[in-house]
């Protein structure tokens, strides 16, 4: 049964169907080929949609929509321009913190390249930096955003795994962090090496503070949400339920840059966005329970523990898997598909639940800046209007501290489990 969903599955991709549309059909053939009822199709769809958590996730869009149409981008932008000063290489370490902070807002890699891709590159090209660069640093940087909360796929992660979403995103921070220091530390380093440029604006304590009252609201919205989450009052979709509801207020009343219409463009692209990702979820909920019924993640458990007992060995040899699954296969599919079945042997064999889903994520963050289908590659082709390969050479050097920030949180559980636990105290 197994065999025939997955030739069907590779037929399809072949033939160009988008992954959606390749789950939905590799599993439909299955179920009527092996005589299995039919209206489990639908029922098993709807099943995977009905879930709480995962209102989080067009909130989510939504608030990064809103919060890109007022424009606070730039104003951020600018600030921490100001605060980083004249160092060497200092265009670049502010595309870095700017993904950071972004990332308290977005919950999505492509959704800060979006936001924030153009105003990076084109701040980096007018100060003397090679374009490829400038693309290579956005695209390197923009995957903090999926591992600090708010973030899209660990909240998909933990729906189909049954571990805390709450837990899982605050579990992201650390690691978000470390992956910031490294990049960081690499543009330092390269700074020196290839004598990158200072930045030309004068900071001053007037030009901070004007700006930094200008930004103050926007910059409010990541602290309310991770605060939010840090108190335990709220869970993910009780907090994108409030971001959403901030980003409108100070959109209306305090930076006065929303209008209806621009609102409604949001409502727009939030919902094609969120139709994208729920008909992936819905088709490769499908197509896992076809591999459940035919005993894949059982058969997979045993073999993982075949193989050895020890957690880390375990992490090592799903790492190298999911790099490259992530090389091939659009990051929420993977999640859906693999994750079922690798998870349960891997916490079996002693690895903490909440390690394991920042592993995983980050493994397939990675896979957006790899061909085939990396599709962070393709997004900042088009905003910085560059061939696909020169992008590709832009962004080479920055796999070394990100394939270092992966080796550290799959070596070190603390990262990853600490703060959850400290929290929980």
């Amino acid at each position: 049964m197994s065999l025939v969903l997955v030739a069907v599955f590779v037929a399809a991709l072949l033939l160009g169907a988008p992954i959606a549309v390749a789950l939905g059909l590799a599993s439909a053939v299955t179920v009527v080929a092996f005589g299995l009822p039919v209206h489990v199709l639908v029922q098993r769809c709807v099943n995977a949609l009905d879930s709480t958590p995962l209102l989080a996730v067009p909130l989510f869009i939504l608030a990064a929509s809103l919060l890109n149409a007022m424009g606070v981008t730039g104003h951020i932008f600018d600030l921490v321009r100001l605060l980083v000063g004249r160092i060497r290489g200092a265009v670049a370490q502010v595309s870095i913190l700017v993904s950071l902070i972004f990332s308290g807002m977005s919950g999505a890699a492509l959704a800060d390249i979006g936001a924030l891709g153009k105003i990076q590159i084109d701040q980096m090209v007018a100060q003397g930096y090679r374009r490829r660069f400038g693309a290579g640093i956005t695209i390197a940087a923009a995957t903090i955003g999926p591992i600090f909360p708010p973030s899209i796929p660990i909240i998909i992660y933990a729906s189909v795994t049954n571990v805390s979403a709450v837990q899982l995103l605050i579990a992201g921070i650390v690691p978000a962090l470390v992956i910031t220091v490294l990049l960081m530390a690499q543009v330092a380093v390269m700074a020196r090496l290839f004598d990158l440029p200072r930045d030309t604006i004068s900071p001053s304590v007037r030009a901070i503070a004007a700006k930094a009252v200008v930004s103050l609201p926007a910059l409010a919205a990541p602290v309310l949400l991770i605060g939010g989450l840090l108190s335990g009052y709220f869970g993910p979709t009780e907090v994108a339920g409030v971001t959403v509801a901030y980003a409108l207020v100070i959109g209306f009343l305090v930076y006065r840059t929303l209008t209806v219409r621009a609102v409604w463009a949001c409502l727009r692209e939030t919902t094609e966005a969120t139709a994208g990702i729920l008909f992936i979820v819905a088709t490769a909920a499908l197509f896992a329970w076809v591999l459940t019924l035919d005993q894949v993640p059982a058969i997979a458990g045993r073999w993982l523990l075949g193989i050895s007992d020890n957690p880390l060995v375990l992490l090592l040899l799903v790492n190298l898997l999911l790099l490259v699954v992530g090389m091939v296969l659009e990051s929420i599919a993977a999640i859906l598909i693999i994750a079922p079945i690798v998870a349960p042997a891997l916490h079996a064999a002693g690895v903490d639940p909440l390690q394991l889903g920042i592993v995983f994520v980050l493994n397939l963050m990675i896979g957006l800046l790899t061909p085939p289908v990396g599709m962070s590659l393709y997004m900042v082709a088009i905003v910085a209007r560059m061939p696909v390969h020169e992008v590709i050479r832009g962004v080479l050097p920055f796999f070394m501290p990100l394939l270092l920030s992966l080796l550290v949180v799959s070596m070190v559980p603390a990262i990853s489990t600490w703060l959850p636990q400290f929290l929980a105290q």
